[in-house]
């Protein structure tokens, strides 16, 4: 069994800036857990699965991305899950939302693989510190980084399944979207 999540990851000049501040964070309050994964949007949260079914999720990921079109996403600003997570903010559009329940509803129908249908709502964003950014920190670190400004697009051209090695999260697949 191996842990597994799906995502949009961020394309390199986009991962190297968020990898910036995920450096800041452990240099000042010791948070690696962010570290751990480039920087993208979840899609379907971590799960864990029998190795077996790796290839046919692929081949799932792959048939729903043949019907799903490019577009861009807007990351601006930042958020907080107060008191533990500090994050990249996106602006929601309704591409991103349709991919996301889309993609969702496509796998979960499939009914093969265990991912479970999300309580929350979706709230997409690129983490940049999480579960171990203590609360007594947080409010020093949501300090400089409530009014701090940034602005950047990308396009999604695909989307990517990560497996967990036990230390960190390797992208193993990745689609490609209608252009």
């Amino acid at each position: 069994m191996n842990m597994y999540f799906i995502a949009l990851v961020a394309p390199a000049e986009i991962d190297r800036q968020v990898l910036k501040w995920k450096n800041y964070f452990k240099e000042h309050f010791q948070c690696v857990v962010a570290l751990k994964s480039p920087a993208h949007i979840t899609l379907i949260p971590p799960f864990w699965m029998k190795d077996e079914l790796e290839d046919d999720l692929i081949s799932s990921i792959e048939e729903f991305s043949k019907t799903q079109k490019q577009f861009e996403v807007i990351l601006k600003n930042f958020a907080a899950f107060k008191p533990r997570v500090i994050y990249v903010d996106i602006i929601t559009t309704r591409a991103l939302e349709s991919l996301h329940h889309g993609l969702n509803d496509f796998i979960y129908d499939k009914n093969k693989f265990p991912v479970k249908i999300e309580d929350r709502p979706f709230h997409p964003h690129v983490t940049l510190a999480a579960r171990d950014l203590y609360k007594k920190a947080f409010h020093e670190a949501w300090q400089r980084f409530s009014s701090k400004e940034y602005e950047a697009t990308w396009l999604v051209t695909g989307i990517s399944l990560l497996r967990h090695n036990k230390k960190n999260w390797d992208v193993i697949f990745t689609s490609q979207l209608d252009d």
